[in-house]
């Protein structure tokens, strides 16, 4: 049986931060604030894979007052949704995400990001979709201010 997430996550942007996205670090002036490495995508697809299994979110399983998370890379997230999908015997069908950022450019970067997400859950490259697009200059996201992602995930399950 085919369940499906959703998954949505926000950072502020700050200064003296590396922006990691997609588990690819991007040239920018400013990072992602978090107890992790702070990334929205990686955070937003594995909210929706533990959504589909029916879960709590990301911060029921790794909280941000756990020391052992502080710095961690979001591969590790993943590894561990992945792991609990095939516990239950299930299966990844398809990510799909849209990242919404005004600055930097997203798109040189995506075809890592999708390499990196799919090696974290072990899944074809080609089960990976990731947009980008801008806040059209508004909101906090039109102001440089944060970086937001959403994603959808579908999982087979054994009924």
């Amino acid at each position: 049986m085919t369940h499906a997430g959703i998954g949505y996550d926000v950072h502020q942007l700050v200064e003296g931060r590396k922006l990691i996205l997609g588990g690819v670090e991007i040239p920018h002036s400013k990072g992602l604030d978090g107890h992790s490495d702070a990334d929205v995508l990686m955070h937003a697809i594995c909210d929706a894979l533990l959504g589909a299994l029916g879960e709590s979110d990301i911060g029921h399983f790794f909280p941000n007052t756990d020391p052992r998370w502080r710095g961690a890379p979001s591969k590790v997230f993943l590894h561990e949704a992945a792991k609990q999908i095939e516990f239950r015997g299930g299966r990844i069908i398809n990510i799909d995400s849209s990242l919404i950022a005004q600055e930097p450019k997203i798109a040189p970067h995506i075809q890592r990001m999708k390499e990196n997400i799919a090696g974290a859950l072990n899944i074809n490259i080609q089960r990976v979709g990731i947009k980008a697009t801008t806040n059209e200059r508004m909101g906090f996201i039109g102001r440089e201010e944060g970086i937001a992602a959403m994603a959808v995930a579908s999982v087979d399950l054994p009924e």
